[in-house]
């Protein structure tokens, strides 16, 4: 499945084009209106107030379109549920239930809405059907997709695991709306709202939300009053050929500085599978990672590749780690460079889920030890425990997992 799709937005002329349609209907018949454009996450992208038109509508005629954008539908319909004795329509998040929103499409694809206020339920909608009528230019940028988030956000669950750490991670779109959760059962509840507070930041604002920290920190509170950002370091954008496509998220592990590493590792393990798929992997299955590429990688440790079926993680430790425990994956080494003692096989000593299939503890009863260094292969079979107990600084290995 595809990391990474193209989907179209309404563009700046497009805007304009969709409310000068709109505003020619709406002084054909001596309307008085405010028209609002919006993308299909619901920002405004253009606004027109004619001549004489009501001040309030400014804002309402944004909510409709809105409405309309996030919900793919006229916001006419919300407004018929509510009219029709469906009153918990109005707790629906980020709806206003008031007719005048109306979705822009192109080939069935929601690339925005428009929303008009001033005048008649009625006539402010006929004026956005107008304006949604007509001809209008879009852009294609790429997006994530459900599972371009997944790989992301899992990439991080499985290094936080690996570190013996349970945060909570999200996933989030470009406008910061959530696409996938990790929550693994020790988390802290509190996590699951702040992983995705700070996922939005990173995605809307286009940067690190430790910038909005640091400023918040250094001298700049007034950063606290950012619109819809959380100045919390662990949000960190995710791009896809310079342009962001979405957020990483995450919060609960050891500390902030750690939440920020594992939000950090999880969007280059996406980049980095986006990379390969550009290279001929989407083709012929093949993947090709340039030596500069995976030199990289190793400075930082992370995943090259992650499939369906099969990993492959540019390992790099610098000190020894729990047992590990694979139910469904079998890995198979290669050292790179330095030294290391592992033990495979015996028992874990008080194991603990930490995700379906991986088990973690801090020690193992009996097993066999094996003295790794460079050029050295070993392959462990799911099912069997295993754990670096001395490794030197740095250890570099590679490490394809293949699903059993």
């Amino acid at each position: 499945m595809a990391l990474v799709r193209t989907r179209r937005i309404i563009d700046d002329a497009g805007a304009s084009a969709v409310i000068a349609a709109a505003e020619q209907e709406a002084n054909a018949h001596g309307h008085r209106v405010v028209i609002a454009v919006v993308d299909p996450h619901g920002e405004l992208i253009e606004l027109r107030r004619t001549p004489g038109a009501q001040i309030a509508s400014s804002r309402v005629a944004v909510d409709k379109a809105r409405t309309a954008a996030i919900f793919v539908r006229p916001s006419r319909e919300i407004e018929e549920q509510v009219t029709n004795g469906r009153l918990g329509a109005l707790a629906l998040h980020g709806a206003s239930a008031l007719t005048g929103g109306v979705p822009l499409r192109v080939d069935d694809e929601v690339v925005g809405a428009i929303g008009t206020s001033g005048e008649t339920p009625d006539e402010d909608e006929a004026i956005s059907i107008a304006g949604a009528s007509t001809e209008f230019s879009v852009s294609e940028v790429p997006a994530l997709t459900y599972e371009g988030a997944r790989l992301a956000a899992e990439a991080a669950g499985a290094a936080a695991a690996e570190r013996g750490v349970s945060p909570v991670i999200s996933a989030v779109d470009a406008g910061g709306a959530l696409m996938y959760l990790v929550r693994p059962d020790s988390a802290q509840v509190a996590s699951v709202e702040v992983t995705t507070d700070k996922a939005r930041t990173a995605a809307i604002y286009r940067r690190p939300s430790k910038d909005f920290e640091d400023q918040a920190s250094g001298g700049r509170p007034s950063a606290l009053h950012l619109a819809r950002a959380v100045p919390l370091q662990g949000g960190v954008p995710i791009e896809s050929y310079g342009v962001v496509i979405g957020a990483i998220g995450v919060s609960g592990a050891t500390d902030a500085d750690e939440d920020r590493e594992l939000a950090e590792l999880a969007a280059r393990s996406l980049q980095a599978a986006i990379a390969a798929r550009a290279n001929g992997g989407s083709s012929d299955g093949a993947a090709y990672f340039p030596a500069a590429a995976v030199d990289e990688k190793f400075g930082v440790g992370g995943l090259l590749l992650d499939t369906d079926t099969y990993k492959i993680d540019a390992g790099r430790r610098d000190g020894p780690g729990e047992v590990e425990y694979h139910e469904r994956v079998v890995d198979v080494m290669h050292v790179v460079s330095g030294r290391a003692t592992v033990l495979t096989g015996g028992s874990m000593v008080d194991p603990r889920e930490v995700a379906p299939g991986e088990l973690r503890a801090a020690a193992v009863e009996g097993g066999r030890r094996r003295e790794l260094s460079e050029g050295d292969v070993l392959a462990i079979p799911n099912g069997v425990p295993h754990q670096f107990t001395e490794v030197s600084d740095p250890f570099l290995y590679f490490v394809v997992k293949v699903a059993a």
